[in-house]
C-alpha cells in the first residue's frame, strides 16, 4: 500500500505578497511537509522591494529550492509525486502561462505537472482590478481544475495585526489540502441569527 507523499511545491512569482510565500513555507516546515520552492526572477525584484528578508532567508525556509530555468528539476514530472502546489504570490502573467500551457520555466512547468496529473494547485492571485484577459485566464484555470484563492483578508476573525491576517490566509489555503497547523480563527456563527 502506497501513502501520499509529505511534500509540496511552493511557488513565488513577482507579484505583491511575498510574505505569503515566506508564510506558507514557515508553516509547512513546522507540520514536517517536503517543501520544493521555485522562485520567478520578477519575486526576486518584488522581494527586494517590500520585505525585510532575503532570498536566502527564503531559501532557507525550503526543504530544496530549484532554479525556474531548471526544466529537468524533479517537480517538472508526474512521476515525481506530490501533495500538489501553491502559487504565493501568483501574479497575472505566471496566472495566464499556467492558463494556456505555456510551459517554458519550472514554475509555470510544475503547475501545469500539477494540473495534468489531477493534484491540489492553489494560486493566490494578488491583482486588482482585473480586466476581462484575467478573468479568462483564471476561469480556464479553474476549468483544468485549479483553484483560484486571492488573498483576502476575513474580518470577522478580527485580526489585530497583518500577521494575524496573513496566517488566516494561509491556514485558510492549506485547509484545501486537509492540513490543519491551528492558526486560523474558525468561523462560530452568531447569535443574531437565532432571532
Amino acid at each position: 500500500m502506497t501513502t501520499r507523499p509529505r511534500r509540496m511545491i511552493v511557488g513565488i512569482s513577482g507579484a505583491s505578497g511575498v510574505v505569503y510565500g515566506k508564510r506558507i513555507l514557515e508553516v509547512l516546515r513546522d507540520l514536517d511537509i517536503e517543501t520544493h520552492l521555485i522562485m520567478s526572477r520578477a519575486a526576486c525584484i518584488t522581494l527586494a522591494a517590500e520585505a525585510d528578508f532575503s532570498k536566502q532567508d527564503l531559501e532557507a525556509l525550503a526543504t530544496t529550492t530549484h532554479s525556474n530555468k531548471d526544466i529537468g528539476a524533479v517537480c517538472s514530472s508526474g512521476s515525481y509525486k506530490t501533495l500538489g502546489m501553491i502559487v504565493a504570490p501568483c501574479s497575472v502573467k505566471t496566472l495566464a502561462e499556467i492558463a494556456t500551457g505555456t510551459t517554458d520555466n519550472l514554475l509555470s512547468r510544475a503547475a501545469d505537472v500539477v494540473l495534468k496529473e489531477r493534484r491540489r494547485l492553489v494560486l493566490m492571485l494578488r491583482e486588482t482590478p482585473l480586466h476581462l484577459g484575467h478573468i479568462r485566464n483564471m476561469a480556464q484555470v479553474t476549468e483544468m481544475g485549479g483553484i483560484i484563492y486571492p488573498p483576502v483578508p476575513a474580518f470577522y476573525a478580527k485580526p489585530q495585526s497583518l500577521d494575524e491576517m496573513v496566517d488566516h490566509t494561509v491556514g485558510r489555503v492549506l485547509d484545501l489540502f486537509d492540513l490543519d497547523p491551528g492558526i486560523v480563527r474558525r468561523w462560530q456563527g452568531t447569535q443574531a441569527g437565532a432571532e
